[in-house]
């Protein structure tokens, strides 16, 4: 597809870069800007990259703001971004090629590969008031399937008052776990993912980041996306923010101390940097089925897998935060959204934004993404500051995928 490009400007700390596709309509591209434009003039965000690709290529790419409030440094298109939880889905992808390649399935028990994983204690009491707690041996081995979908019982403390709460006796240690529930029983976010993590380490014999660039990051030409940042693109890297005060309801300030450029131990869950180009690369593989540029990264029929849900009559909630690094899930389509192996699906249409069966998720920073393959079409959005699904930050996200959808409308597609 041609593409036409638009140099970068700057104004009122402002910058832009876009491509335009010809099948995207110039007024409908000009929205795009808009939206973005008037949320970083407004002062809801100071800085934030964004791109849409369908399957053929980029068809917009923008950069508005600031990378961060002290420095006033213009935001660029290929500004880095700490993307957290959006890490997930590689890690995932990571996982579906060794099930592709027979040497693991779904309903593989996880202890079968991960021998620490047998009988994790779950939960029988826990009160909130004294600290007091009853653990028992889980009753049910957790599956490579419920380590992929968050319904392995496992939880994270900003988003379970009973982990966030819990104190250990003396002499106890938890590597993983307690549960929080039985496995299977229902979805809960969690750190399932540093399982499945850890399970490609186990199969494959390689460290994680290795597999990554072997299997995935190279073969896509992912090349600004890792756990480690070389000194070289360290001016890149968008600084890390956060909403002031005990309860982060207060102005965007800088945190201080900032991330280390470098993780010892990378695990499944987080912990990757990435620009929005990258990710654009990761989307639009899967909106191709599997592959990008003439390299397969994965079957079609596996991403097809991945895309349906895989939590049977399980209802993914929308979680209340139990930590002010996290605001309520209130993206989630409160029990009637599904999971993948990898993904939040959407079930229903959205009006004026996704398609029914659209898979999407984020990273606790502020980073999103959605995968529409009913339209043909995928969206990244990248902010940096705390807290998690901030109102302003899902403010900014729901005006650009609604400046999306209309351009996309305005082209036919």
């Amino acid at each position: 597809m041609k593409r036409v490009f638009a140099a970068a400007t700057f104004a009122v700390a402002i910058s832009v870069a876009v491509f335009v596709a010809p099948a995207m309509a110039q007024p409908r591209i000009a929205a795009i800007d808009d939206a973005l434009r008037t949320a970083v003039e407004r002062g809801d965000v100071p800085g934030v990259v964004a791109l849409v690709t369908d399957r053929n290529g980029v068809v917009y790419r923008g950069a508005f703001g600031v990378t961060d409030v002290e420095s006033k440094r213009p935001m660029a298109v290929d500004s880095m971004f700490r993307i957290a939880s959006m890490t997930k889905a590689i890690t995932s992808t990571a996982l579906m090629q060794l099930i592709e390649q027979g040497k693991l399935g779904l309903e593989d028990p996880v202890e079968k590969y991960l021998p620490e994983m047998a009988k994790l204690p779950v939960f029988e009491s826990f009160d909130a008031a004294t600290g007091a707690y009853r653990l028992r041996p889980s009753t049910r081995p957790i599956t490579v399937r419920q380590v992929l979908t968050h319904t392995s019982g496992l939880g994270y403390p900003f988003t379970s008052t009973t982990l966030r709460d819990f104190k250990p006796h003396a002499g106890e240690t938890y590597k993983d776990g307690p549960l929080i529930f039985e496995p299977g029983e229902r979805w809960h976010y969690g750190t399932s993912t540093d399982i499945v993590g850890r399970l490609v380490e186990k199969i494959s014999g390689e460290k994680l980041e290795d597999y990554f660039l072997k299997h995935i990051l190279v073969p896509l030409k992912m090349s600004d996306t890792s756990y480690n940042i070389p000194e070289a693109k360290a001016a890149r890297v968008v600084p890390s923010m956060q909403r002031d005060g005990e309860r982060m309801d207060g102005k965007i300030v800088l945190q201080s101390p900032q991330p280390p450029l470098t993780v010892a131990t990378p695990i499944g869950g987080g912990g990757l940097t990435a620009t929005a180009d990258d990710y654009g690369r990761f989307v639009r593989m899967l909106l191709n089925g599997g592959s990008l540029d003439g390299v397969r990264v994965l079957k079609s029929e596996t991403v097809a897998l991945m895309g349906q849900n895989a939590i049977g009559s399980v209802s993914v909630p929308a979680l209340k935060a139990a930590m002010p690094r996290s605001a309520d899930f209130t993206f989630i389509n409160d029990g009637k959204d599904k999971w993948g192996l990898g993904f939040l699906i959407t079930v229903d249409h959205v009006p004026g934004k996704r398609s029914a069966g659209s898979l999407s998720w984020g990273g606790i920073n502020n980073t999103y993404y959605w995968i529409d393959p009913s339209r043909g079409i995928a969206g990244v959005i990248m902010m940096q500051y705390l807290p998690f699904a901030d109102a302003k930050a899902l403010g900014v996200y729901d005006a650009f995928e609604r400046a999306v959808y209309r351009s996309v409308e305005a082209a036919g597609k």
